[in-house]
């Protein structure tokens, strides 16, 4: 009984807005009613600076990945329930019940969850992240580019259980939605680009 209750679990864990939190405990103000709207770490970074994102990026990450380990634990290694866990720990992060819904877009959770499911993946994934920004310079498509890529690393694992890839790929797929805005920038060649000054809302 317990175990099936491991996604509410995960979705409560992955809900706690961090991002919210310390921006509202440092400046006394709401995050989604500045830059990009998210309370994720890039647009924590624009109201307080390298340290905010950072604090903010590990919290979320952790959160990813404890979410996935409670879950295991919880069920005794059940793939389905991982899975289902996985996916539910990053809902609560882009859609978080105490926010009214309006989180941030998955990203560092996304990377704790993807790290406790498949670290060699994972560091793939960064890889394609880097080199795609390096080249094109855009942070969005970098964390599209390596979020699209890691069910696919997955699959390429020796006799990955079934649940974990589609797991991986519905949390994928959540996490590259979210981006909706950014895709639309980046087709119409407005997205902002790293070392360039912002012309609106950040790509994060």
């Amino acid at each position: 009984m317990l175990g099936t209750l491991t996604p509410l679990f995960a979705y409560l864990l992955g809900s706690i807005p961090f991002g919210y939190l310390i921006v509202r405990w440092q400046k006394g103000v709401d995050v989604r009613s500045t830059g990009s709207g998210s309370t994720g770490a890039t647009n924590v970074m624009r109201n307080l600076g390298v340290i905010g994102f950072v604090a903010t990026f590990i919290l979320d990450v952790v959160k990813g990945i404890l979410a996935v380990l409670l879950a295991s634990h919880l069920t005794s290694g059940n793939p389905r329930w991982i899975a289902i866990s996985s996916v539910a720990a990053i809902l609560g992060h882009c859609f978080p019940v105490w926010l009214k819904f309006r989180g941030g877009k998955g990203v560092a959770t996304g990377v704790g969850v993807f790290i406790a499911l498949a670290p060699l993946q994972v560091a793939l994934a960064l890889g394609i992240f880097a080199i795609v920004v390096a080249i094109w310079r855009y942070i969005s498509l970098g964390s599209i580019a390596g979020t699209a890529a890691f069910p696919l690393l997955v699959q390429c694992m020796k006799h990955p259980p079934l649940p974990i890839v589609l797991g991986a790929a519905g949390a994928a797929l959540i996490i590259i939605s979210m981006h909706h805005a950014n895709i639309r920038r980046l087709l119409s060649g407005i997205e902002n680009k790293v070392g360039k000054k912002k012309s609106g809302a950040g790509s994060q």
